[in-house]
């Protein structure tokens, strides 16, 4: 279990006068009955249904709930069902806004931001994890979003199929303050690959720091000789990679053929070993052509190919993506509201 860093970054925009408490649902308790004045729920769609009941329980006892996160911004009028305000988007440039008008008592049902906000000065309050047992790892985010439009991925609805970059000095300055007491980073990006030459010149700063770090990229990457060296020279242990599927077929209908240009799964994954990053790999199934055989036949290429970690993901059609839409149009939802 890792730290929430959406959790920091929400404390972060929180005025300091403000006394703020955190709470995790994987990991304790809830107290509903400590006295608070508003509470902020981040809700993704695998995690609704609890969000909806934690939220119950607070309205129960008269305090006005405010939901956010993934599922807020693909599912708004659901989530407003059980919350007194929904932010869509990202809530740097609402936050602020929104607790100002709690305050004065005049808090709106819908906070959306106009504009994809700036990640510049972007700050994260750790301070709200002291005494939880995470994992011992450094989640950093270095860009948020990415440029593709495969069809099943909520991302890319989310940030509008685009990509931001942190600026690199704050990216530095943030690994400088912690890598003594990390000793393994995670760059949290959607992907990290997403802008190649941007990832390029975070990489050449982050050489001299002689850190080690993971994150997960697109393949397409992997056909790019300087990308690679820097990888490596800057600490990389490993990337993960949405392989998915073995049937060009399923390929094209997810809008990732560029999977297998270039030489392919073969020649990318060989490129990565001959630098030393080790593979995590994700295949996903149940889409049309997949089979029973299917299944073994990755297994088998997982094995071959000596990936470090191998995840096999059953297909999850998430509100508001391509995927979604076509399902429901072809009439294939027992549930279309399955996470409820």
């Amino acid at each position: 279990q890792m730290e929430p860093l959406p959790s920091a970054a929400l404390a972060g925009l929180t005025p300091p006068e403000v006394h703020v408490q955190f709470h995790d649902d994987r990991m304790e308790p809830i107290p509903y009955d400590d006295p608070v004045d508003l509470v902020a729920i981040s809700v993704e769609t695998y995690t609704a249904r609890r969000a909806y009941q934690i939220a119950s329980e607070y309205r129960a006892r008269s305090v006005p709930v405010v939901m956010g996160g993934f599922h807020a911004t693909l599912c708004p009028d659901e989530v407003a069902r059980y919350a007194e305000a929904v932010v869509e988007g990202e809530a740097e440039t609402v936050w602020p806004q929104l607790i100002d008008d709690f305050r004065h008592g005049c808090l709106q049902s819908r906070y959306a931001a106009a504009d994809r906000p700036g990640l510049a000065g972007v700050r994260y309050d750790r301070s709200i994890f002291a005494g939880r047992r995470y994992l011992p790892v450094g989640l950093v985010e270095t860009g948020r979003g990415c440029r593709f439009r495969c069809e099943f991925c909520a991302v890319q609805r989310f940030f509008a199929a685009s990509h931001r970059a942190r600026p690199i000095d704050d990216v530095v300055a943030e690994i400088r303050a912690r890598r003594e007491q990390v000793r393994l980073f995670f760059f949290i990006d959607d992907n990290f690959a997403a802008d190649i030459g941007a990832a390029k010149e975070l990489l050449r700063a982050l050489v001299p720091l002689r850190i080690r770090w993971v994150t997960q990229m697109s393949i397409n990457a992997a056909h790019d000789e300087e990308f690679l060296q820097l990888l490596r020279d800057s600490g990389c242990q490993g990337v993960l990679i949405g392989l998915e599927s073995l049937e060009p077929a399923n390929l094209r209908q997810m809008k990732k053929s560029f999977n297998t240009t270039r030489g392919g799964y073969q020649a990318a994954v060989a490129n990565l070993r001959r630098h030393g990053i080790r593979i995590y790999a994700t295949f996903v199934f149940g889409y049309d052509q997949d089979t029973p055989q299917s299944a073994r036949e990755s297994a088998d290429f997982a094995i071959e190919q000596r990936f470090f970690i191998t995840a096999f993901n059953h297909l999850t059609p998430f509100p508001g993506t391509p995927l979604y839409e076509r399902l429901l149009r072809e009439g294939r939802f027992t549930h279309p509201q399955w996470w409820l």
